[in-house]
């Protein structure tokens, strides 16, 4: 079977290509392939969520500390005060641009005639926010570690101040930073990790400055606050055309001199001190700016399509999504729901690689405009288009997988709701495919 353009109406049910209309009948859910059998227990085992790369990469970093602590035990004063700021200096560098950019450039320079095991992981590049909450985490327990040492000690009762007000910042930041507290309190979480991190690397200075620490401290906070503030150095207010296509999305153009790579994301803020917000950048092949599909899904992006603002602000440096990775493979499926084509369109219009789509979504035409639908279907003919207005919700995982069996992928990208992003991803990986998809780490 060909994976076709399911759609609910004539409007979309065709697709000119080269001056010629092809046709596309939709997909009766009996032609879906059915799932390969599962792998074995131990490979399924590595595939649990709490065994995802995210974790392992963190269980590391926590590792590694517990082998320096037996390797140096007991442990002074000094080298304490260097494992902790070590350790909170890599959790706050991972995260930063130009170094996440550089994880992926190592890690997609694997040429497609690698084993696929071999790519299969280096496609997991994406969860390196494992090292932030390891380093995170480590970070905070020698500091507090070494604050103890130093209340005992007793000698420098201004150092002992500082150090306590910053184990109780520390203490705050990782609590309100675990998932739970995360995913219900989104924008509280953002505020105390930005001004509690900022507050946290002035009371460092003050810490690193009273306690007399020589030269490699001082530059390693020196590397830290440059970190930080980069992405700062790069703000700007810019122009910004908003199309409307409906009243569930909005299409924003920005044209102020730079043309992003396919596949990055660019963050907007109407009020840069409160509240950031990242989304994929579409750039056209042969156009300059690039545009960001922004869909209503909560308060923000609700005031946003209802209140057009001509200006927002813009910081920071372009940033690699997890759709990078598709160059590791010889042909990849994209599965995306609803705006979840936004960050799969730039991908689908660069055509580095041959790719297929997967999109379920309500009236497609509708919902994102002519143009847009256009566009997708003039660069994948032969996508398969679910309409889920007229045909309810399908089962995503046997549609990745029948188009990934009859495209002959060798990967399945993701890009949808947190809950069916894992369905996906965990549904076909523990059937031996290669599956991605976000994290939501942050």
């Amino acid at each position: 079977m060909t994976p076709s353009v399911e759609t609910s109406s004539t409007e979309v049910s065709s697709v000119e290509v080269g001056g010629e209309t092809h046709a596309a009948p939709p997909v009766p859910p009996a032609a879906l392939a059915e799932l390969p059998p599962l792998t074995s227990a131990p490979r399924r085992l590595l595939k649990h969520p709490l065994l995802m790369h995210y974790n392992r990469l963190a269980a590391l970093v926590v590792l590694a500390n517990i082998g320096l602590l037996a390797m140096s035990w007991p442990p002074n004063a000094e080298a304490i005060g260097y494992a902790a700021l070590l350790n909170l200096a890599l959790a706050v560098v991972v995260r930063q641009q130009y170094v996440i950019n550089l994880f992926f450039r190592l890690a997609t320079w694997a040429p497609t005639s690698w084993p696929l095991k071999a790519r299969w992981t280096l496609g997991k590049v994406y969860h390196f926010g494992g090292l932030h909450v390891g380093g995170a985490l480590a970070g905070a327990v020698w500091f507090v570690a070494g604050t103890l040492v130093m209340t005992v000690d007793g000698a420098n009762l201004p150092l002992i101040t500082v150090s306590w007000v910053l184990v109780a910042l520390l203490v705050v930041i990782v609590i309100t930073s675990l998932p739970a507290f995360r995913s219900r309190f989104h924008d509280h979480f953002e505020k105390i990790h930005r001004f509690g991190g900022w507050s946290a690397l002035a009371l460092f200075w003050t810490h690193t400055l009273l306690s007399g620490q020589g030269p490699v401290a001082l530059g390693v906070l020196a590397v830290v606050t440059f970190s930080v503030a980069l992405p700062w150095l790069r703000l700007r207010k810019v122009d910004v055309r908003i199309e409307k296509p409906s009243t569930h999305v909005v299409l924003a153009r920005f044209d102020y001199g730079v043309t992003p790579f396919a596949g990055s994301s660019t963050a907007i803020s109407r009020s840069p001190l409160t509240e950031w917000h990242s989304f994929a950048n579409v750039p056209s092949p042969s156009e300059p700016g690039f545009r960001l599909t922004i869909s209503r899904a909560g308060d923000w992006t609700g005031s946003f399509i209802d209140d057009a603002p001509p200006k927002v602000w813009v910081k920071g440096i372009t940033t690699a999504g997890v759709a990078n990775i598709e160059t590791l493979f010889s042909k990849v499926i994209y599965v995306a729901t609803g705006s979840g084509i936004g960050p799969c369109l730039p991908h689908l219009l660069a055509a580095e690689v041959p790719s297929r789509l997967v999109w379920a979504t309500r009236d497609p035409r509708r919902t994102y405009g002519d143009d847009l639908v256009d566009e997708i279907l003039a660069v994948q003919p032969n996508a398969l288009v679910w309409d889920t207005s007229r045909h309810g919700k399908p089962d995503m995982v046997r549609l990745a997988y029948t188009a990934y069996r009859d495209f002959g992928a060798e990967a399945v990208i993701c890009i949808s709701n947190k809950k069916l992003t894992w369905q996906v991803v965990h549904g076909l990986e523990r059937r031996g495919i290669p599956a991605y998809g976000a994290i939501w780490d942050s």
